[in-house]
């Protein structure tokens, strides 16, 4: 469960103010009012926020953390609120829209979000338990608080205006930073608990992730860990957003994208792999125009290492190899290989366990021009959850361990 906005519009004045006899006055709210939803608060998150004195009320060290992640999720608020009215061309009526104030429920953003992303609105009502018509309420006071369309009625569904995108992706970086509030608190408390997300590259997912998962689950057992596959752009999309926490994989080069830092961990090569009876190992010296002559697998073209395939042979002046086989999935492409007489060209680590056993070989041919980083791709502003720092910090490790 995220953390109640309007509880958490009250914890802020609180803070401003000192007390919260001056926070009512600021919020225009009875003091019980406020009082209520402190205690509500810490209720929730089983802890002090405030230390009770006779000339105010001060942050505990939980209050601190709470503090910190709550000012960030309004910064994504207000950042929204700018946008928005930049875009409506009336600042005023944005500026008193409840949603940058945060006085809307988390459950009716919650529905907002959903709905961007399953565009139905009974699919939604079901995935987050609520009645439809609760659903379409909060699209309606969304919409009617700003004076825009939020989403476009269609026969694929509602699909979401321009508008209705750029709230959702402050929407949802706000509501991370809340998770990522009660993470923190609970690890202030000793137990490491929440959920990490991990956007999985080919170069990271098959050797370093599996190791750095199994010893940090191992250790902290209230850590959950999920991986995200796909390809490049859309685990930056996600990253963005606020759905995943880092992603493992090849950097992207250092202009690729302003918002976007990578962390190179070690560097690799691609290689020449076949089973290990292929003929090319009878022969004395296999080259690279040898091996252009095979019959190939690959993954499709446009990506990254099917570029660098094709750039190596252009730069050497060879012909294109004779592609039979186009798959980026690793079960496949063992398959095949095992199976034929085909040949690839992949980082070994990717097929660990193959050369380990024996059923696959590397051919004796460098590829310097194929060299990559690997590393981990974050977003320059954000502020790790305890669980993502363990795990980052144990997929340090390994990386190290592997590049010696």
């Amino acid at each position: 469960m995220t953390i109640g906005l309007r509880h958490l519009r009250v914890f802020l004045a609180v803070v401003e103010h000192g007390s919260a006899s001056r926070a009512s006055v600021a919020l225009l709210r009875a003091q019980s009012a406020i009082t209520r939803s402190i205690h509500a608060l810490e209720s929730e998150l089983g802890v002090p926020l405030f230390e009770r004195r006779r000339q105010g009320m001060l942050a505990t060290r939980y209050g601190e953390v709470l503090l910190q992640r709550a000012r960030r999720a309004g910064d994504e608020l207000d950042h929204a609120r700018r946008e928005f009215a930049r875009l409506a061309g009336s600042a005023s009526r944005i500026r008193a829209a409840p949603i940058f104030s945060m006085q809307i429920s988390e459950q009716r953003l919650r529905a907002f979000v959903a709905l961007t992303e399953l565009h139905h609105m009974p699919t939604v009502a079901g995935q987050l338990g609520i009645t439809q018509p609760a659903v379409s309420a909060a699209v309606r006071e969304l919409e009617a608080s700003l004076g825009m369309l939020l989403f476009e009625r269609t026969p694929k569904g509602m699909l979401p205006t321009g508008h209705g995108e750029t709230l959702a992706l402050h929407v949802k970086r706000a509501l991370a930073e809340l998770r990522h509030a009660r993470d923190e608190i609970t690890s202030l408390r000793g137990t490491t608990k929440g959920t990490v997300a991990v956007g999985a590259l080919p170069l990271g997912r098959t050797l370093i992730l599996p190791r750095a998962i199994a010893r940090v689950v191992s250790r902290y057992p209230g850590l959950r860990v999920e991986t995200v596959e796909g390809p490049f752009a859309t685990l930056a999309a996600a990253l963005r957003s606020g759905d995943i926490d880092f992603i493992l994989g090849a950097l992207r080069p250092p202009g690729y994208a302003t918002d976007l830092a990578g962390e190179p961990l070690l560097s690799e090569e691609l290689a020449i792999v076949a089973r290990a009876d292929h003929p090319l190992f009878l022969k004395p010296r296999a080259t690279l125009q040898t091996v252009a002559r095979e019959a190939w697998v690959l993954p499709r073209p446009g990506t990254p290492t099917r570029d660098l395939v094709e750039a190596l042979f252009a730069k050497r002046g060879i012909d294109a190899p004779d592609v039979r086989v186009e798959t980026s999935d690793l079960a496949v492409l063992r398959g095949v290989l095992l199976e034929s007489d085909l040949v690839t060209a992949i980082t070994a680590r990717q097929l660990d366990h193959e050369f380990r056993t024996g059923l696959l070989r590397a051919l004796p041919i460098a590829l310097p021009e194929t060299s990559r980083q690997i590393g981990i791709t974050r977003r320059s502003a954000d502020v790790p959850s305890p669980g993502a720092r363990l795990l980052m910090d144990e997929i340090r490790v390994v990386a190290s361990d592997l590049d010696r």
